[in-house]
């Protein structure tokens, strides 16, 4: 057997004696997730020192789970693994085959989830270059992307404003909407699944998560996804009683100099 995998099997025997993945259902997402691809992924972060050890989960998905890292000078990352097994791939070709940024034709699944991550961290680097409040990204490894952990000094994630209910609706949802407008206008970013689970609370302050379908303003379908996200967060400001219109939404934004 490859050396890379025996070590990186050890590794994960390693976290599991330590108790560092926890329970049973923590246990049922390490067997769906961690193939032995992803095993020697994981070995060569932690040997480049981006990860030491695994200590829990922040979210789980048909497409990814999202787990808590912590490096060896004990500060946490986040660590998201794409499963080769569930993703969506017709999904992932219809956004990236209309971006200009890529030029990928391989129907090979691996290959498209490498470059689906590669995807997200491109747009990550976009936003928060250009000071939008989102992770900030690290690295990556082929169905792995390290990003920075959102969440307090103890290792507790910040949860979604659909969990977590802001003291302040109507001031959140105008960091939102100031959140969304640098998004656009300074990022050149349009979210295309934006919604109160893909926006974390981290102190009474917007984060934006989940930006792997992000599309710049010229692919294809910008638009589209732009009026999808106008619409959706339309809804979520109104379950919060925030009163506002879909027109003053797009006013603030200025969604009519968007694709100018």
């Amino acid at each position: 057997m490859n050396s890379k995998i025996v070590k990186a099997d050890l590794k994960l025997e390693k976290m599991e004696s330590a108790k560092r993945i926890k329970n049973n259902d923590e246990l049922k997402v390490a067997s769906e997730i961690f193939d032995k691809q992803t095993l020697e992924n994981l070995y060569k972060l932690s040997k480049q020192s981006y990860l030491d050890i695994l200590n829990g989960t922040i979210s789980t998905g048909k497409e990814a789970n999202v787990l808590i890292g912590i490096k060896n000078d004990s500060t946490f990352v986040a660590v998201k693994i794409y499963r080769i097994s569930t993703s969506d791939f017709k999904k992932m070709q219809y956004y990236i085959q209309g971006d200009p940024r890529f030029n990928v034709r391989s129907h090979n699944k691996r290959q498209l989830i490498n470059s689906w991550v590669n995807k997200e961290f491109r747009n990550l680097n976009r936003a928060y270059g250009n000071k939008v409040s989102a992770p900030k990204p690290i690295t990556t490894e082929n169905n792995i992307l390290l990003l920075e952990f959102i969440g307090d000094f103890d290792g507790n994630p910040s949860q979604p404003v659909r969990n977590q209910n802001p003291e302040n609706p109507e001031d959140f949802a105008d960091k939102i909407l100031f959140e969304l407008k640098k998004l656009i206008h300074d990022a050149k970013l349009v979210h295309g699944d934006l919604s109160f689970f893909n926006i974390l609370n981290k102190d009474e302050y917007p984060v934006i998560i989940d930006v792997s379908q992000s599309v710049v303003l010229d692919h294809p379908i910008a638009r589209e996804l732009l009026d999808r996200d106008v619409l959706n967060i339309h809804k979520e400001f109104n379950k919060m009683k925030v009163k506002i219109s879909i027109d003053d939404i797009k006013k603030y934004i200025k969604y009519d100099k968007i694709f100018k």
